[in-house]
């Protein structure tokens, strides 16, 4: 049995930002609608407005991948089943709404260090925000390309 849209999102959310607090899985939440949402570039033209296609998506989310460079990966939407709160999120994303800091950002990562970085590295995001242990970047001119 394939797991629904707001499963999906509810164990990505927990498992990505799950120890992150509201503001936190909400910005994450808000990262991964935008990919669903933007109307041009490789998310447009890959996940066509499905957020599975996004989720998907090959090398995007390591929650979603069961192996990690050929070692199994403990941290998986099937080893992290979502609470209440994760739900009550991803019906908070699915629903439109956006965490405001967020802007149109696509992309993001715990760098384990200070931000910004460049990312993703051919240079089609811009630094936005940081917000809990996750950097946050917009998409610039060169990603309409992508």
């Amino acid at each position: 049995m394939s797991y629904s849209n707001r499963e999906l999102l509810a164990r990505v959310i927990r498992c990505e930002a799950g120890g992150e607090g509201d503001t936190g899985m909400k910005a994450v939440a808000t990262s991964i609608m935008n990919r669903v949402r933007v109307p041009y570039g490789e998310y447009h033209r890959i996940g066509q407005g499905d957020l599975r296609k996004v989720l998907y998506q090959k090398g995007q989310y390591d929650c979603m991948r069961g192996e990690i460079n050929g070692v199994p990966n403990p941290q998986t939407i099937w080893s992290n089943p979502p609470e209440q709160i994760h739900y009550d999120i991803a019906d908070w994303a699915l629903a439109g709404n956006r965490l405001f800091p967020i802007g149109y950002s696509l992309w993001y990562f715990n760098p384990f260090a200070p931000c910004p970085y460049t990312f993703p590295y051919n240079g089609s995001g811009s630094f936005q925000i940081k917000i809990v242990q996750h950097c946050f970047y917009n998409p610039t001119e060169l990603y309409a390309q992508t």
